[in-house]
């Protein structure tokens, strides 16, 4: 799903996606029935650490009978309107729907126009919500995905940080 967050917009879905393994049943729409299955939600930072926290997800989702949601921030710079991103939506599309195949669990894909991650996260993450995601190694400081995590736990989710090299 393809949102828009702004400091003064409101959310307005563009493109609605659920992705499923091809091992799995095929999905019926939520029209048709309540899903009352837990969601783990798995953070887009990057390729490779995004791909080792959908891994860490999808063991823990087939663990908890659970469904997994990328959640994919998609800052546009400010010179920008909030609705054109430096980065074709279609692009995009096609990219998260390579990366959530490599879960083995249902998993959805919702992509946010949005001008801060944080603020993003916070008002689509549910109170209490498993939240996954993944960042480099830290050296010195904080990196900035470690500094998410962190702030995401202040906020009150259940956070799992999965660090590659």
């Amino acid at each position: 799903m393809l949102k828009g967050v702004g400091a003064e917009s409101s959310m307005s879905p563009a493109i609605a996606k659920t992705l499923v393994p091809a091992t799995a049943h095929p999905v019926v729409s939520g029209i048709e029935e309540t899903d009352h299955r837990l969601n783990i939600s798995v953070v887009f930072t990057s390729i490779e650490p995004t791909l080792m926290a959908l891994k860490e997800a999808g063991t823990l989702a087939n663990r908890l009978g659970a469904r997994i949601t990328l959640l994919v921030p998609q800052l546009v710079p400010h010179p920008l309107p909030l609705d054109s991103p430096p980065v074709l939506v279609e692009f995009n599309e096609r990219r998260f729907r390579v990366i959530a195949g490599q879960s083995t669990v249902e998993t959805q894909v919702h992509v946010y126009l949005c001008r801060d991650r944080f603020q993003t996260l916070t008002s689509v993450l549910g109170p209490g919500s498993i939240v996954v995601l993944g960042g480099r190694k830290r050296r010195w400081w904080p990196t900035r995905d470690e500094a998410l995590a962190k702030e995401l736990k202040r906020a009150g989710f259940e956070v799992i940080f999965k660090q590659t090299e």
